[in-house]
This record gives structure tokens, sequence and C-alpha cells, in this order.
């Protein structure tokens, strides 16, 4: 059981990383958000890869921000 101890404190390591991780992103998050909203509103229609171009941009900055906190850095 001493392996799975060992995964979960990662795991839970990882999780409490998430908040400080995504608020590297914000301005990625905020244009992702603001097309999606933009899409639903009364008379848009969200469609596949609509926003394709800010959630990559998201997504990008997501990764390089976790790859950072995973070294060790701030």
């Amino acid at each position: 059981m001493s392996g799975n101890a060992a995964v979960w404190g990662r795991v839970r390591s990882r999780l409490r990383a998430f908040p400080e991780r995504l608020s590297a992103c914000g301005a990625e998050a905020a244009a992702y958000g603001r097309c999606v909203q933009a899409s639903t509103a009364p008379g848009g229609r969200l469609r596949k890869d609509l926003c394709a171009q800010e959630f990559e941009a998201l997504r990008s900055c997501f990764l390089a921000a976790a790859k950072k906190t995973q070294k060790g850095g701030h």
C-alpha cells in the first residue's frame, strides 16, 4: 500500500498547485472564455473548432506553467 500512498501524495500535490498554475494563464483563459461566451450568446452558434486558436493558447500556457511548477519553479 505504500506505493499507493506515494501516488496519492503526488496527485494531491498537483491538485493543490492547480490554482497557482491556472492563475499564470489569466489572459489566455479570459480570451477563451470570451470566445465561448460570444458563440453561445443569443444568436451565436457554438461549433467545433470555433475557439480553437484561443483554446490552443490556453492549453500551451497551462502546459508551460505545469512544467515549470513540476520542476520546482514558481
